[in-house]
């Protein structure tokens, strides 16, 4: 499918979601990232803007990137409400042919899957070779659906962070795997349901 038919599809699904005027942080990334001196982080997919507001305030400078230009104004128009316009520069990027300048103390992917054709594996080794020395790269993936997930299909398969590890195939001369798990945890959806859902977790740094 092409790429208008991805922005398209995007910008429906964040036209279909009340706009959300303080979004809350994936808390795998909380979790990583709470004791990690501030930096300049790189976030992958930035939705709802959770994320990328959460690390503001934490005194990151963010580039917060997503492929649908409503995401990203959204996001523009909420770090400003929240006085955090000079920390957060949002970026409209289609990974499939752009990808952002700069380097990177943090980059994270949370949660970056997509119905359309995208090369992951090549937007992932991107990712680590725009860290800085000892920069993390935090990759949370869904392990299982959830029932309010936009993907709802039964066959669906969802690759252990090894797999995505291995898929990526960075020098490990270079970048070292720190984690690789597959935790449980209960997870509120948009709509205030709750359910038990497996996260797939790959942090990788950038080895001095």
């Amino acid at each position: 499918m092409s790429s208008t038919d991805a922005v398209t599809f995007w910008d429906g699904v964040y036209a279909a979601r009340p706009v959300a005027t303080d979004p809350r942080p994936n808390v795998r990334l909380t979790e990583t990232v709470a004791d990690l001196p501030p930096g300049d982080a790189l976030d992958l997919g930035c939705g709802n803007g959770g994320d990328a507001l959460w690390l503001a305030r934490q005194g990151w400078r963010v580039t917060a990137t997503d492929i649908s230009a409503m995401a990203v104004e959204r996001l523009a128009a909420l770090a400003r409400a929240h006085g955090l316009g000079d920390r957060i520069a949002a970026e409209r990027h289609d990974l499939r042919d752009s990808f952002p300048q700069g380097e990177f103390d943090l980059i994270s992917a949370q949660y970056l899957h997509t119905p359309f054709d995208l090369d992951r594996a090549a937007v992932l080794r991107t990712a680590a070779h725009a860290l800085r020395p000892d920069g993390l790269l935090l990759v949370v993936d869904h392990g299982s659906t959830a029932p309010w997930s936009w993907n709802q299909d039964p066959d669906i398969r969802y690759p252990a962070p090894q797999e995505v590890a291995a898929e990526i195939d960075l020098d490990p001369g270079a970048w070292t795997i720190e984690r690789a798990d597959t935790p449980h945890r209960i997870a509120t959806g948009p709509d205030g349901r709750t359910a038990e859902v497996i996260d797939h977790i790959l942090l990788i740094r950038h080895t001095p």
